[in-house]
């Protein structure tokens, strides 16, 4: 068994070698500047869109399960998840403070990543044969790069990454915290897990838009308010940790090192396990939005990163840097614990705990919906309940058990995989991106002169 999970780490570490992180910053990259920066010209759009919505469009144009809102948060409830605290953490322990600011770059241009994501799902999905909608990278590397193989493999990569990224393992940190911080035996975390996941996945997407619409809102703003209050009452340590951050982004040893320094190669990484831009799970759930234009939900998709990345995981970062923890040999859930109770004291551990339980039920839920459309994509409507059942023991044998680093490993190495076709599927299809976004921007101009009429 030590051998098996040896070989693993070693393929993780190929997988998640230098080569992946430039391809996926490099795709961001490229569609940031054929884009024209959208994540900036129109990021205003976006929010209005995610949580302004028109009551107005009309209806008979707008096919899909879900609001523009439960698509966001059901993406945002998969990628919000252990990665903002445990990831950020990691990232500052191995790569230094300037890891942070790295983390930041890859989420900027993962922006247009994830617009580009988005777009090509919602115009490629399909109505299945239960009448539910179906999109994400297997439809548009299908019929619109036509390379239905391509599809099939991320499906397979999906399908079962989903098992441990986007369940064990976070059912195993919600246990271990829980028993860490309140002495809950992991077998009742284990029990109840199965439970609370059966009660919301059997009954499907819709049922997962509803829950996840409505407490993933708070369990963000229960977090972010926690750590602007910290960051508040300690203003004047704010510029001090942005310095260091800043500084050590560009120093010899963030640059250095071979290809990629440890800051560049643990921010990158750390980013990208954070926000997924790049691997192709968040197009699932905006294929499943109701929406009359792609470029509308691609929008709302987009302001995903913009959460997780540039708001969630700074105020982790700014958190822990400001501490100082992170030289003391800490790390891991245990650092950002430790870095919320310097400045809080004991509230400060548990309101870590809590979050992370709630972040990581919500990747469980999200990662449910990913994993089982890239099961239906490969065997059809007779995979459905018998996946969403082993994923539901799984999410139990997670909680329960004391030892991940096999199902860590296989995981990990799905997980980079599935990033692969759908990259090439977004470099070659970059021109429909762009069409797309022409043809929404005149909609748009309609729009303006329509109400202003």
């Amino acid at each position: 068994m030590n051998q098996i999970e040896s070989w693993l780490a070693s393929l993780s570490n190929l997988v998640w070698g230098p080569h992946l992180l430039i391809l996926l910053v490099g795709t961001g990259v490229f569609l940031t500047i054929r884009l024209g920066f959208i994540q900036v010209t129109r990021l205003g759009v976006g929010l209005k869109e995610a949580f302004i919505p028109k009551n107005e469009k009309p209806k008979k144009k707008q096919r899909g399960d879900i609001s523009h809102f439960q698509a966001l948060m059901t993406a945002l409830a998969a990628t919000v998840g252990t990665g903002n605290m445990v990831g950020v953490a990691t990232a500052i322990v191995l790569g230094g403070p300037g890891a942070v600011v790295w983390m930041w770059l890859s989420g900027f241009v993962g922006m247009a990543t994830k617009y580009a994501e988005a777009i090509l799902a919602v115009k490629y999905r399909v109505v299945d044969e239960r009448g539910e909608i179906a999109g994400g990278p297997m439809y548009y590397l299908e019929h619109g790069l036509k390379k239905k193989w391509l599809g099939m493999l991320f499906a397979l990569f999906a399908s079962v990454a989903a098992f441990g990224i986007g369940n064990g393992v976070q059912t195993n940190s919600i246990s271990l915290a829980l028993n860490n911080s309140f002495d809950v035996p992991m077998i009742v975390s284990g029990i109840v897990m199965m439970a609370v996941t059966a009660f919301v996945i059997l009954g499907g997407v819709k049922s997962i838009g509803k829950v996840v619409g409505i407490f993933v809102p708070f369990m963000i703003l229960a977090y972010v308010g926690s750590g602007l209050v910290i960051l508040i009452m300690n203003l004047e340590l704010v510029p001090g940790a942005l310095s260091t951050m800043f500084s050590s982004t560009f120093s010899a040893e963030a640059i250095g090192g071979g290809a990629l320094g440890a800051a560049i190669r643990y921010g990158v990484a750390r980013g990208v396990f954070s926000n997924e831009a790049g691997l192709g799970s968040a197009p699932i759930a905006a294929a499943a939005a109701k929406t009359d234009f792609p470029g509308r939900q691609a929008l709302v998709s987009m302001t995903q990163v913009l959460i997780d990345t540039l708001i969630v995981c700074s105020i982790t970062g700014l958190t822990i840097v400001m501490g100082g923890q992170y030289t003391e040999g800490l790390e891991g859930i245990a650092l950002t614990q430790a870095s919320f109770a310097y400045f809080l004291g004991p509230i400060g551990e548990i309101i870590v705990t809590v979050s992370l339980v709630f972040f990581a039920y919500s990747t469980v839920l999200g990662w449910c919906y990913y994993g089982e459309r890239s099961a239906y994509y490969l065997l059809g409507e007779k995979v459905i309940v018998p996946y969403r059942v082993l994923y539901i023991l799984v999410a139990g044998l997670g909680a329960m058990t004391t030892n991940l680093n096999l199902i860590w490993s296989i995981s990990d190495v799905f997980n980079g995989l599935m990033a692969i076709p759908n990259l090439i599927g977004l470099l070659f299809l970059s021109g429909v991106v762009v069409a797309e976004t022409k043809r929404f921007e005149l909609e748009r101009k309609k729009e303006t002169v329509q109400s202003a009429a």
